[in-house]
């Protein structure tokens, strides 16, 4: 490796939501935002770009389009046009205009649960029903979809399938033939798929992630795709994403509700996703060799360290989905964070039935997190 991923960089003295939002005693192991310097070459063209020293308006390059072109065709094979990109300043947003852009209040956005929680804001946000699809864990707890159950949620009033792969929080890569089954399911009934693909570099070998999108010219022209550069290269802070959109017309209009919601992306946005997409591939399969460490550590742990805690491999992301069911805690995260002084997202942020989860985050030092971890279990094993 010629990337030193066990350097460890104190992010307490800076504006980091990660290790400022707890006491200084917690170690914080919740948001998805990992402790690594982000790729020198993203940095490089940072601070060329500052030293430019002029930040007037500025406009998205065609150039930048055609970054983020080769860049899926290289890494996903995926054949997708300049035209059809679109930057954008955060998948969140996006999915929130795509939302406006294609329902009326009273309609209804389907998820599959556990979610990502701004999926929920939907409902505030847009006016909009949210129907719930519960993923279920089958063998070795590895999620699975009922196609069934997921046909049953399609409702008459349903006009958006809100797509997450690889899932947040549990770590599922969709197969293709699964989202071959998801797509014929939205298609039959003229539901849009607004597919949620941030952490789609992020994958563990043999998985391999597919955009929806790219799996027939029919499925891709009902289809929004978000992707960013954000969790993959540690940028999120500059609020820099991609909406690809294969069909002209909702494309239009997805660019016409946008308009006076949401801004351009910034210029240091734009250029961090240009120097991630188009220098840092090496960077990166460092990056995946690193995490697929932790990966096991964390897996073999709660496998052999937690009694009563289990949790399905992650396929994707760098975040883990612990199930707490068996064992007495209602709530293991606060228990967590009081006892253990390690800080997890709430299982209930990803839904209702999730109380008696909790979400880890092992995109950080190897060294982080077994102390972490043995903090865990010896307040688990001795309460």
């Amino acid at each position: 490796m010629t990337t030193n991923f066990d350097q460890s960089i104190n992010r307490r003295d800076s504006d980091s939501i990660k290790w400022n939002l707890y006491d200084q005693d917690v170690l914080p192991l919740w948001v998805a935002d990992m402790d690594f310097l982000s790729p020198p070459a993203v940095i490089d063209a940072l601070i060329d770009r500052l030293n430019h020293g002029l930040f007037g308006y500025s406009y998205p390059q065609d150039s930048t389009k055609e970054t983020i072109s080769n860049w899926l065709e290289r890494r996903h094979g995926w054949v997708v046009s300049p035209e059809e990109i679109l930057l954008f300043p955060g998948v969140v947003p996006a999915f929130n205009v795509a939302t406006r852009a294609f329902t009326n209040p009273g309609d209804s956005v389907l998820i599959q649960t556990p979610a990502y929680h701004p999926f929920f804001d939907l409902s505030a946000n847009t006016n909009v029903e949210i129907s719930n699809h519960s993923l279920q864990a089958g063998e070795n707890g590895r999620y699975e979809i009922d196609f069934r159950d997921f046909r049953e949620h399609i409702l008459p009033n349903t006009r958006i399938f809100m797509l997450c792969n690889p899932q947040n929080p549990t770590g599922r890569v969709f197969l293709e033939e699964e989202l071959i089954s998801l797509a014929e399911a939205c298609l039959e009934r003229n539901v849009i798929i607004c597919s949620d693909e941030i952490h789609c570099d992020l994958v563990y070998r043999p998985n391999r992630h597919a955009s929806i999108a790219s799996l027939s010219e029919d499925i891709a022209q009902s289809t929004i795709t978000l992707i960013s550069p954000s969790k993959t290269f540690n940028l999120a802070s500059l609020k820099s994403s991609v909406v690809i959109i294969k069909n002209p017309l909702l494309r239009e209009v997805f660019i016409k509700h946008a308009r006076g919601y949401t801004g351009a992306v910034n210029i240091l946005g734009e250029v961090a996703l240009n120097a991630a997409y188009s220098q840092c591939d090496i960077w990166l399969d460092e990056l995946l060799d690193y995490l697929e460490v932790n990966r096991q550590v964390l897996y073999k742990f709660v496998k052999d360290e937690l009694p009563g805690v289990s949790m399905c491999l992650p396929e994707g992301t760098y975040l883990g989905w612990l199930d707490f069911s068996s064992t007495e805690y209602d709530c293991p995260s606060a228990y967590i964070l009081e006892k253990a002084r390690v800080a997890l997202n709430t299982g209930d942020w990803f839904g209702d039935d999730y109380a008696k989860f909790a979400r880890i985050n092992f995109g950080c030092q190897t060294s982080l997190l077994e102390t972490a971890l043995d903090r865990i279990k010896s307040a688990l094993i001795s309460p």
